[in-house]
Formats: structure tokens, C-alpha cells, sequence
């Protein structure tokens, strides 16, 4: 269920990059939407893990370095049948992780230094389950496509926002063509951060699911979960808005995020459903 409403909501999101190309330009701007999108999914997939890792300020970690984080990402991968990703860790005291990359074969899975000081051994095994888990459901590319044309959108309303201030009449016809351009302008921008952010929470709940399969012990990400919430509030950590989807709970304060908006699902429905879980061993 959660991947037909992935595909659901991906469909809805390229739609919406359509229709913002024809109101812009009918048939001419819905190939330049077209273009836009090729050229930036592209993009995302060769460079999304670079642009992530560096967004985050993350740096790899050598097995001799950390021998206890290798040990448990490898025991992860191999209970999940993937490839052992690269290893980064990022300095902060925000208790975090995320994983990013194309495919399986190119994946890395990058954690804090604040996760490793509250978690103990089960809990950090959940959560790069949870985190194996993504890169097993081609997640870090799914959202990477999501992300790219949201930015597409987001760049085409910039430009129907300067056209409007100028009175442009995008499309045909006056009246209409401006009334086009600030819907472009306004409601387009905001569809395609709910559509992101459903995206993103469906994926989270399906990462859950096959992470406390895989690792058997639904209940440590469960407590794992609760804890880098709490940990989080505490300690938000300094991230680009963007890139607050790739991680396993939301790195900024979450006091007034619009849930509607969130990228993340409430911890507490995340822990309902493990309760639920049933692990394969």
C-alpha cells in the first residue's frame, strides 16, 4: 500500500510541474517543464548523495577509526541482503541519521555524534535498519526525484511571481493569464510541499516497517525513535530546510511545524505501528 501511494503521489507531483509548464506557455511550456525536470532528476541522480553529505557537513569514517560503527552498519546491511555502504559520521550534539545514494551499490549511510552518546547497541542497529531499509526501497532516490521537482516548481512560481509583480499575462488572454500566474505564484508551491511532505512520511513508515523486520527488534527503533525526539528538541541541529527529509526523525524544532507540512511522521503513531510489527526471526 505504501508504495502504490508513492507512485500515486510522484505521478501527482509531475503533474502539477505539467500543468504549471502549460499555464506558463501551453504547449511550449510544458516541454520546458519537461526539460527542467529531465535535467534536474538527472542531476539528482549522480549528485544527490555529494549535495547531501556536504549539506550536512558529514566526513567518512575509516573502519580502524570506528570499528564498533562499522561493525553494527555491516551486521545491518547483511541481515537486510545489501551491500555495506560507505560510512560517514557529522559532528553535532543533535542525535540524528540518514542514509542517501543512487542505488544500493553507491549507498552511504551518514550518523551524528550526539546518536552514538544516547543510544546503546540495539538502538543504533534499529535505526541503520531503518536507515539500510531506505536504501533497500530506492527511498534516497525516490526523494531525491521528489525534491528536484519541487525545486523545479518552486523556481518556475519564483518566476511567475516577478512576471505577475510586472503584470505579465502568462498563457492567454489578460485577466486569466495574470489570475494563472498567481496561482502558479501562490497555491502551486504550497500543493508541492504537501505532496513532498506525504511522500516523505509514507516512506518513513515503510522504512520502519522493514527495519524492525530486518534487524528483529521492532521495539529498540521504537525506543530509539523516542529518544532522538527527545533528543532533537533539545538539541536542534543547524540544517538547510531541504534537507531535513533525509533524516530518520526531523532535525529542526519541531514546535512550529505544520503537520500538514512535515516532513516526518508524529513519533508516536511511528511507535504505535512497530508495536505492530512482527520481525522475520
Amino acid at each position: 500500500m505504501n508504495t502504490v501511494k508513492t507512485f500515486f503521489l510522484l505521478m501527482v507531483m509531475s503533474a502539477l510541474l505539467l500543468i504549471i509548464g502549460a499555464m506558463m506557455g501551453g504547449e511550449a511550456g510544458i516541454i520546458i517543464a519537461l526539460f527542467f525536470a529531465v535535467i534536474m532528476n538527472f542531476g539528482a541522480y549522480w549528485f544527490s548523495d555529494r549535495i547531501a553529505l556536504g549539506m550536512a557537513h558529514a566526513k567518512p569514517v575509516t573502519q580502524e577509526a570506528d570499528p564498533e560503527l562499522y561493525s553494527i552498519v555491516s551486521e545491518q546491511a547483511s541481515l537486510a541482503g545489501l551491500p555495506m555502504p560507505k560510512v560517514y559520521e557529522i559532528e553535532s550534539d543533535s542525535p540524528n541519521a540518514f542514509a542517501t545514494g543512487r542505488n544500493p551499490q553507491h549507498a552511504t549511510v551518514a550518523v551524528t555524534t550526539g546518536i552514538r552518546r544516547i543510544l546503546n547497541r540495539q538502538e543504533l542497529g534499529g535505526v541503520l535498519a531503518h536507515e539500510m531499509a531506505h536504501v533497500g526501497n530506492r527511498d534516497t532516490l525516490i526523494m531525491a526525484v521528489v525534491a528536484t521537482i519541487a525545486g523545479a516548481i518552486s523556481m518556475l512560481a519564483f518566476m511567475a511571481q516577478i512576471s505577475a509583480m510586472f503584470g505579465g499575462r502568462g498563457g492567454r488572454g489578460g485577466g486569466g493569464g495574470l489570475i494563472g500566474l498567481l496561482i502558479i505564484a501562490i497555491v502551486m508551491p504550497l500543493a508541492a510541499g504537501l505532496v513532498r511532505a506525504a511522500v516523505s512520511r509514507t516512506r518513513e513508515f515503510q522504512a520502519d516497517a522493514t527495519g524492525a523486520r530486518t534487524c528483529g527488534d521492532p521495539m529498540a527503533l521504537a525506543s530509539a525513535l523516542q529518544k532522538l525526539e527527545q533528543g532533537v528538541a533539545n538539541r536542534p541541529m543547524k540544517v538547510a530546510e531541504g534537507a531535513s527529509h533525509l533524516f530518520i526523525v526531523n532535525p529542526l524544532s519541531g514546535a512550529s511545524m505544520a503537520s500538514l507540512f512535515s516532513t516526518h511522521p508524529p513519533t508516536a503513531e511511528r511507535v504505535r505501528r512497530l508495536q505492530q510489527v512482527k520481525p522475520n526471526f
